[in-house]
């Protein structure tokens, strides 16, 4: 809110309205912004996207005009008291002049993150719905920049090269050792096969894995994949930042589909099935034992907008 404050003349004649009189105006704008300071609440215009179920808070901060605390994002993020959503994104100028865009992206626990895959491709048809843009876009991420590609209602984003490719780690848990794989593909994340997807135990190894020693002090992501005989495997997901199951997770989907191909040979594309039941498709090419040009194609749908008060 900005201060008006005009003190080259000072009109102090009472036959003027009092509202005309510059001080008296003075004081009122000064007023207003010092009760502002002390906590009124504001107004946050939004608009409600998923990615695969993957729900996202997405705001539009072109002007570096908002200011939200973790606190203030946590509500918004609230299923029952907020708009309910899994995560947060601002969409802001790309200070470095690297990307298109740059955005900020937070968990609901108002923390910041440094990649999402659903969250990238909701991000960039938010973008080409506020600016009418056709061709590929670019923005800067916490993780580096991220290009997205439209085909109609779902988005191809190419994300960031994977790195940290840790396979067979035997680490200890309550129930006993389990064979435990990693890869950071945007942000950590650790990759357990399952016999039966619908069966793993999510909520309650996907907490004791995502805080383990082993994967200390970042944390990790945890995936329960299921292998499927025709090129295909079936995700879900325990998101660090969340601290539950989410209906999908787009770098979880990749780190899931990469590491599938490193130690059960499948080829590109990948495709997952996540909880939510939507299929994902995951795209990669290999050189020299390294993974490159690494895509994730998927749905990016609109829910609703609105305007909330924080």
């Amino acid at each position: 809110m900005t201060i008006f404050l005009n003190i080259e003349r000072v009109v102090t004649d009472s036959r003027l309205p009092f509202t005309d009189r510059p001080t008296d105006r003075f004081r009122l704008e000064f007023e207003v912004c010092r009760l502002d300071w002390y906590g009124l609440s504001m107004l946050v215009e939004f608009t409600k996207m998923n990615g695969a179920g993957n729900d996202f808070v997405l705001v539009d901060d072109r002007a570096r005009k908002l200011r939200l605390d973790s606190g203030q994002i946590t509500r918004i993020c609230d299923r029952h008291a907020g708009v309910g959503a899994d995560g947060l994104i601002a969409l802001r100028p790309c200070g470095s002049g690297r990307a298109d865009w740059a955005w900020d992206f937070y968990n609901n626990d108002g923390g910041n993150a440094e990649m999402c895959g659903n969250g990238a491709r909701c991000f960039a048809r938010f973008v080409q719905r506020l600016t009418g843009v056709k061709k590929d876009i670019t923005f800067e991420t916490r993780a580096g920049i991220i290009t997205a590609a439209f085909q109609g209602e779902r988005v191809t984003v190419s994300l960031t090269p994977p790195k940290d490719l840790r396979l067979n780690q035997s680490v200890a848990l309550r129930g006993g050792k389990t064979m435990i794989h990693s890869v950071d593909t945007g942000v950590p994340h650790a990759v357990i096969f399952v016999e039966d997807a619908d069966q793993a135990m999510v909520q309650a190894l996907g907490a004791e894995v995502r805080g383990h020693a082993h994967f200390a002090p970042r944390g990790t992501n945890v995936n329960f994949v299921q292998l499927r005989g025709d090129n295909s495997i079936r995700v879900r997901t325990y998101e660090r930042g969340v601290e539950g199951e989410t209906l999908a997770c787009g770098t979880g989907v990749t780190a899931s589909a990469l590491i599938s191909a490193e130690l059960h040979h499948f080829t590109s594309p990948v495709r997952v099935q996540v909880q939510g039941g939507d299929l994902l498709e995951v795209s990669f090419e290999k050189k020299d034992g390294q993974f490159g040009n690494v895509r994730l194609t998927g749905p990016a749908d609109f829910a609703f907008e609105g305007r909330i008060e924080v």
